[in-house]
This record gives structure tokens, C-alpha cells and sequence, in this order.
């Protein structure tokens, strides 16, 4: 029997360091909340609830606790000026339990069962504020969305609204306001008076009264439409509530509830009886006086938001644009180029602060309200529908070794950086210039992504598709990567490297500046860099990739490739053959074997005399070659997915997808992000010493299908020298076909002293800015000591021109300005002093 070890028993050392990291969490998968001073934004990541701070972007805490995916946080709002600084919310979660922390510390206040899912939750006495005649606050009432499952259809998800006491921690399941399949999340109004749901073609909205209690029933109304809805909003102060629909319509109803929920002794007959040409829009017995259509979204609107004034309505989409409206005129202001379909508008206590959420895993957040972007928080890029991505392996996310970074392909062609022990963003590039443009077809696919062992180099291979058969375009591009200032810079780019060919894969020498790419035209080709000097100015120093040599294999199609630890071997898969070559002569050192099915992936053991390559089909085999002999030395029936080999150490790691039965284990170690078909796939992750078949070790994973492995260096640094990085000890990195990761010892805690290093969060305490700082910002510091250098006797043109230019808001104060604008005027003489 194979040795079995969950991911979840790599728990903490004896007072040390965690031995498993868990990241790359949706940062979307549900709307945010701001704390009441605003300077903290709470983010559902998963299984937890991440703090940020809004004056930094940067992670303060995070709140653990929750055993599946958080889907609802609700922050206490202040009751009084002074208490600004409550710091206390409630969360809800897919593991049937509600709670209530105190995120300042952070600490854990209470805990709720529920013992259903909850989808949604929403609490409006906080909205509402009353109190009892005697002073005493009634039951804190929460309305929370269940997800049942019946004995009879165990496949068959039944959505319910049901309140929850929180005060007496008990859920009143006599008092179901709705059940069915496919509700959305509850919205509520801001006054807290009003809560509803949309259901396909139907709107149901629910008001409840001034003394909601455990028991009390709600009046309830319906409002329909010919469209599919997809969001909707209440107005903060009228009747008016607002809708979107799957083609991009807005529908804003006004006087809702008219009939419904007023006192029906205060309304005449003639209200009562309105005839249908008084209700324009309105359709069938709607209860609303007017129905207006607004249409600019090509899209379905997935954002729709009143201002705290009611004047404006907010909604976005998928075309990435923020679109605001002025509610009487129906005139309308955008804020473009946001790139990514937008999923959530949240507003804070701080009227001139707000966020959107994105489709790309980004909060972006705004100066309210002429909508600049002040700051973002990116999560890793989660995986795009939209772009398109060779088959095999290699493709897809890849790994810096020394640094501790992955490299994701994100849509709109750009290429992010992103620190696995930090889970936090390094830096983003744009690899092809395109704006997000939804509907538009997609003309450029990024076949492959590839990174040097040291990082300082990164190759890129994009393919222009053609157009009836004309206008194909390879392009194979060089980058120079510097991790400090977070930029890269195009060094090379080589159009049709291969002529008319795709580019197969791309491999980096490890012990200098070279490069292969293969090709399935039947040949690859060796590059190398080389820097000249400028001729004009000699301290600057221009690099180039050049092609050193071409090399082929009876013209077989050239599919994989990979360096030897010492980079003295270059080994090429020629279909079902492996051809090894003296990079530097270029001259064929054997051939290995050959394989039944195409080999899509090779790599080399560390510094061993071994080679594992994989081959994909009908009849996979992963095999493992000894180059002292030239045979094979081992092998496995096995579709691989992904290979991981040690750079120093002879063993590597295999990624295999398989259908494995459901184990009951902790959430840990099977995140939950927005799981599909084609990336919910179990899998195994094997554990081999090259010189023996029998696996070291094995872990169960979830989603396997498109998952990648690498080992990592266990103290990564983004200047270290690829030598020094050798030396280090290693972990194992497993990123999932959701971009999810986990990164652990792969030798257990009882043979490696290995100790990861926790997360490092920034502090939340900031210097609070009152004033006209609050408003403007600091004013750049004036120096008192008087310029020595002698004046212009007569004002210059350019002095009138630039002491008062620039935007009023921005200008320093007059009695700043005072004193230089006197003294660009005035003859300055030099006194002596006895």
C-alpha cells in the first residue's frame, strides 16, 4: 500500500512556523464591507475574512474560523460619533455557522449554527436603530439564505429565506419568507425597511414593520419583466427600485408599494383604482406608478448602486465601465478603461470613499466623487474563459524558483507577478496592447510564458490567428525583469522564429544566458544574449537575443525541451524520441528510446543522471531515463498533468488528475473558489526518489485538471544568485486549476526541519489627517532658509506662468505663497553687517 499523507496533517511544528501556506483565494467571490471610519476594507478570501487597509492596500489581519467559504461579512455600524472606532462585525458562511468577531484584536465573540449553508445574510436592525419603550434593544433579527437539500432529490439545491435570531442564537425555521431554486443573494435597502430578491423574471420585495420580531409576518409584492434580472437596488429615500436585466436594460420602478404597504384608511379610491394609462412602463397589476427604461449596457448589468442621496444610480457590467446616472435627467458620466467586468459597488462611512470589485480578482478603490482611482488590492488572476491557452504541459502559470514568485497569463494579454509566500502581487505587465473589450472576437492567443532559474529573463510566445486562412503571425518575445523596481522591459522581440510554425516550448540554460525554443515544424533553435554598447554614449548598454544555432530530428515535430542541472546537456522531444545535444557545439550527443504516445514534457532530476519526460493520449506513460546507461529505468502508466523536479535534490513530484471518492477532510485543503467542471477534478500528488518507483509520499487534491507544481526554495530572495538558491532547502508549491495554491514541506515534519515563514501583515494604526490635510492632502514642506543664489531683478515670464499654476484644490494656501510671490518681485541687495 502506497504511503498516504493529507496536506491537512502538515499542522505547526512544536511553537514554530505553520508547515502549509494556503493562497491565491477569490477576493470577489462576495461583496466587501468598510469599517466605520473607513480605513479598513473586510474581504471574503475563502475560507476567511481578510482585512485590508484602504490608506495602503496592504493586508492588516485576517479572521480565521469559518470551515468552507465565507459568503456574507456585515460590519456593526456606529451608533454615536464617539464610537467610530467599533471595530465588530458577523459573518456567514457555506459551513452552516454565523459569527461575530471583534476584527481590531482579531478575536472570535460567538458562534451561531445554523446547520444549513448559507448563501447570503442580511441584518436590518442595524439600519433601523429602534429600541423598546423601556430602553431595552430588541432581538438583533438576521434574514439569512439556506441552501436544503430533500431526501428525494439529494441533487436538487432548494434555496429558503428564513430569519435568525442572533441575540437567542436560534433560526426560526417556522417562518420561511421564500423557497425555491435559483434565488439570488437578499439586497436590502438602506433605511432597512425593505428587503428583496430576484428570481428569473421576477422581482419580490418584502417590507417589514417598524417592530420586526421573531414571529411578525411581512407584506410582500412582485414586480415582472420580459428579461432574465440580474441585479437590482433600493433607493435610499423613496419608493424607487432599480433592476438590471441579461440584455443590459435598467429598469427603475417609482412608488413601489404604494397599495401594498401603506395603510390602506390613508389612500382614496382613486389611488386604489389607478387606470393603466396613469402607470406608464407598468406591467399587468405591478404595484409601482411608473416604469422607466434606461439602455447603454451591450451586456447583462451586473452593478447597480443608488447614491447615499439618491441622486445618481450606478451600474457596470461586462464591458468594464463604470457608468454613473443622474436619476431625473437620465444623463450619464462613465468611468472607462477599468479592464474587467465589474461584479460589486460598495460604499463606505466616508462619503468620498468607495470600491469595485472585478472580475479579475481586483478591489479598486475610489475618490468619490469624481471616481479616481486611488489604490487596488489584486488577488492572484483567476483563470480565463476568454484566453485562450495551448494544450499540455508547461502552459499556463509558471514558477521562479529563488524568488518565490508564479508568473500568471491573465486576460487582456498581460503577465503577473505574484509572490506565493507574501499572496500578494508584485507587479503586472502588458505583453500585447489591447483594452478590455467585451463581444470583441479574440484575434491574439499567449501560447507559452517562460522564466530564467535566476528571473532575470522572461520569454513570452504570442500567436496573431488568421483571418480566412491569411495573416497568422508568431512572435517569440524576450523580456528583462527587475523584481526591485517591478518593471520589465521588452528586450527582443523575433517574428516568426520558426517560420509559419508554433513555438512547442521554451527552456532557459541554467548556468548562462541562453535559451531553446521547439517547434512542431521539425526543428529547434538556440538563442543567446549578447549586449553591445551604445556608440554615442558608452555607459549605455543594449541587450539582443540572437540566434547561435538550428537543429532538427529527421524532421519530426520537435515538442518539448529541457536543460540538465549544469546545463551541459540539452535534451529535445522528437515526438516519441528524445534527442540529447551539446548546446554549445550543437551537435547530438544520443537518442532515448522511443515512446508510444507524443511526449509533451521533460525535466531533469536535480543534479542526478536522470530524466522523467511525460507523454499524453490514449495511453500516457510517465518514464524515467538514466543517461549513464541511456535506458530506461523506470516507468508508469500515468497521464500526468504536471512534473516538479527538485533542483538539487534527487526527487521530484508528479501532478495526476483521477476521479478519487470525497474525503471527509478539512476545508484547508480543498478550497472552494467558484468550482466548475472543467477545474473541480480530483487528483494525486506522487512523491518520488528517481531511483525508486515506489512513491515517498501522496496527497489528495482538488482540482487537478490544469494544476501545476514546482519546488520552491524555502528562503527566497529576488536578487540571489541561482547557486546560493540551490543550497537552500525546498518546498513544494501546488497551484490548482483555480489559481488557488499551496505551498508545504514535501518531506514531512519529522525528517526536515524546514520552517515556513508566516505571513507578514502591515500595521492598521495610520496618523488620522484632519483639516486641510483631510481634504487636500499634505502641503509639501517649505524650507526657512533663504536661497543664497542671487534673484532676477525683474520677474521672468516663467516665474508668472508657474508659481500659480496647477488646480485651485491643489494650490498651497496664499499666505504661503505670500512670501515668494513678494520676493520674485523685489531687487535683492546685500547689506553688510558690523
Amino acid at each position: 500500500m502506497l504511503p498516504n499523507l493529507n496536506l491537512n496533517s502538515l499542522s505547526d511544528q512544536q511553537g514554530g512556523a505553520k508547515k502549509m501556506i494556503t493562497g491565491g483565494r477569490s477576493f470577489v467571490s462576495s461583496p466587501p464591507a468598510f469599517s466605520n471610519d473607513a480605513k479598513r476594507l473586510l474581504v471574503c478570501t475563502g475560507n476567511t475574512v481578510s482585512v485590508f487597509s484602504t490608506a495602503t492596500g496592504l493586508q492588516t489581519c485576517e479572521l480565521e474560523g469559518h470551515e468552507a467559504e465565507v459568503t456574507s461579512v456585515i460590519v456593526v455600524p456606529a451608533s454615536t460619533p464617539a464610537s467610530k472606532v467599533l471595530c465588530y462585525c458577523w459573518t456567514a458562511s457555506l459551513d452552516g455557522k454565523v459569527k461575530y468577531w471583534d476584527f481590531s484584536c482579531p478575536e472570535l465573540m460567538k458562534t451561531i449554527d445554523v446547520r444549513l449553508p448559507i448563501r447570503s445574510m442580511v441584518i436590518p436592525g442595524f439600519l433601523r436603530q429602534t429600541s423598546e419603550p423601556s430602553g431595552k434593544l430588541p432581538d438583533l433579527l438576521a434574514y439569512v439564505c439556506t441552501e436544503d437539500r430533500t431526501k428525494e432529490q439529494p441533487n436538487a439545491v432548494w434555496m429558503q429565506i428564513q430569519k435568525c435570531n442572533l441575540t437567542k442564537s436560534r433560526l426560526n425555521p417556522g417562518n420561511t419568507l421564500a423557497k425555491s431554486r435559483g434565488l439570488s443573494n437578499i439586497m436590502i435597502s438602506p433605511s432597512g425597511k425593505c428587503i428583496g430578491i430576484y428570481q428569473k423574471r421576477k422581482l419580490r420585495i418584502w417590507e417589514s414593520p417598524e417592530k420586526d420580531s421573531e414571529h411578525a409576518g411581512l407584506k410582500k409584492l412582485s414586480l415582472h419583466h420580459t428579461k432574465s434580472f440580474t441585479a437590482m437596488a433600493f433607493h435610499p429615500t423613496e419608493r424607487t427600485v432599480a433592476a438590471g436585466d441579461d440584455s443590459g436594460r435598467i429598469l427603475i420602478w417609482r412608488g413601489v408599494g404604494r397599495r401594498t404597504f401603506s395603510d390602506s384608511n390613508k389612500l382614496n379610491n382613486d389611488d386604489l383604482n389607478m387606470e393603466d394609462e396613469d402607470r406608464p412602463g407598468v406591467r399587468d397589476d405591478d404595484d409601482a406608478d411608473s416604469c422607466t427604461t434606461w439602455h447603454w449596457h451591450s451586456a447583462q448589468v451586473n452593478v447597480l448602486f443608488f447614491s447615499s442621496d439618491g441622486a445618481y444610480l450606478y451600474s457596470g457590467g461586462k464591458e468594464g465601465v463604470l457608468v454613473v446616472w443622474q436619476l431625473d435627467t437620465g444623463k450619464k458620466k462613465f468611468l472607462p478603461r477599468i479592464g474587467s467586468p465589474l461584479l460589486y459597488f460598495t460604499s463606505s462611512p466616508d462619503p468620498s470613499l468607495s470600491c469595485i470589485s472585478c472580475a479579475d480578482n481586483q478591489i479598486h478603490l475610489l475618490r468619490m466623487p469624481s471616481m479616481e482611482s486611488l489604490r487596488s488590492i489584486s488577488g492572484i488572476k483567476l483563470p480565463s474563459s476568454q484566453m485562450e491557452i495551448c494544450k499540455g504541459l508547461g502552459k499556463g502559470v509558471v514558477f521562479n524558483h529563488a524568488a518565490g514568485l508564479v508568473a500568471v497569463p491573465t486576460e487582456n494579454y498581460r503577465v503577473q507577478f505574484y509572490s506565493l509566500l507574501d499572496d500578494r502581487e508584485i507587479s503586472e505587465i502588458q505583453i500585447y496592447e489591447r483594452n478590455h473589450h467585451p463581444g470583441d472576437e479574440i484575434t491574439v492567443k499567449v501560447n507559452l510564458v517562460s522564466i530564467s532559474p535566476d528571473g532575470s529573463t522572461m520569454s513570452t510566445v504570442e500567436t496573431r490567428l488568421a483571418e480566412e486562412g491569411i495573416g497568422g503571425l508568431v512572435t517569440l518575445k524576450f523580456w528583462e525583469c527587475d523584481y526591485q523596481s517591478k518593471q520589465c522591459s521588452l528586450s527582443t522581440v523575433i517574428y516568426e522564429p520558426h517560420r509559419e510554425a508554433e513555438i512547442s516550448s521554451v527552456a532557459f540554460r541554467p548556468t548562462s544566458h541562453m535559451a531553446v525554443t521547439s517547434s512542431y515544424g521539425g526543428d529547434f533553435k538556440v538563442w543567446v544574449k549578447r549586449t553591445e554598447t551604445a556608440p554615442n554614449d558608452q555607459t549605455r548598454k543594449k541587450t539582443a537575443w540572437t540566434c547561435h544555432a538550428v537543429g532538427s530530428y529527421k524532421k519530426k515535430p520537435m515538442t518539448a525541451a529541457a536543460f540538465s542541472g549544469d546545463g551541459t546537456v540539452l535534451a529535445v522531444a522528437a515526438e516519441i524520441v528524445i534527442t540529447l545535444w551539446d548546446p554549445d557545439r550543437n551537435t547530438m550527443l544520443g537518442v532515448l528510446g522511443d515512446s508510444i504516445e507524443r511526449i509533451t514534457a521533460l525535466s531533469f532530476v536535480g543534479k542526478s543522471q536522470y530524466l522523467v519526460s511525460a507523454a499524453r493520449g490514449s495511453n500516457p506513460r510517465l518514464i524515467v531515463w538514466c543517461l549513464s546507461s541511456l535506458c530506461v529505468s523506470w516507468s508508469y502508466r500515468m497521464d500526468a498533468e504536471a512534473i516538479a523536479c527538485s533542483v538539487d535534490n534527487s526527487t521530484f513530484a508528479v501532478l495526476v488528475p483521477t476521479r478519487m471518492p470525497k474525503q471527509k477532510d478539512p476545508p484547508e485543503a480543498k478550497c472552494k473558489q467558484q468550482p466548475s467542471e472543467s477545474t473541480n477534478t480530483e487528483g494525486l500528488i506522487l512523491l518520488f526518489n528517481v531511483e525508486n518507483p515506489v512513491p515517498l509520499s501522496t496527497w489528495f487534491v482538488n482540482k487537478a485538471k490544469g494544476g501545476r507544481l514546482s519546488f520552491l526554495s524555502s528562503s527566497p530572495n529576488t536578487n540571489v544568485d541561482i547557486e546560493e538558491a540551490k543550497e537552500a532547502d525546498e518546498i513544494l508549491a501546488y497551484v490548482n486549476g483555480a489559481h488557488e495554491f499551496v505551498l508545504f514541506d514535501p518531506r514531512g515534519k519529522q525528517e526536515s526541519n524546514i520552517s515556513l515563514p508566516r505571513r507578514k501583515y502591515v500595521n492598521a494604526e495610520e496618523t488620522e489627517r484632519v483639516g486641510y490635510a483631510s481634504i487636500y492632502g499634505e502641503l509639501p514642506e517649505f524650507s526657512l532658509k533663504r536661497d543664497a543664489t542671487p534673484f532676477q531683478t525683474m520677474p521672468s515670464d516663467k516665474t508668472w506662468k508657474t508659481i500659480f499654476s496647477g488646480p485651485s484644490h491643489s494650490l498651497p494656501p496664499l499666505t504661503k505663497l505670500l512670501s515668494d510671490f513678494l520676493e520674485s518681485t523685489l531687487e535683492k541687495r546685500t547689506t553688510a553687517v558690523e
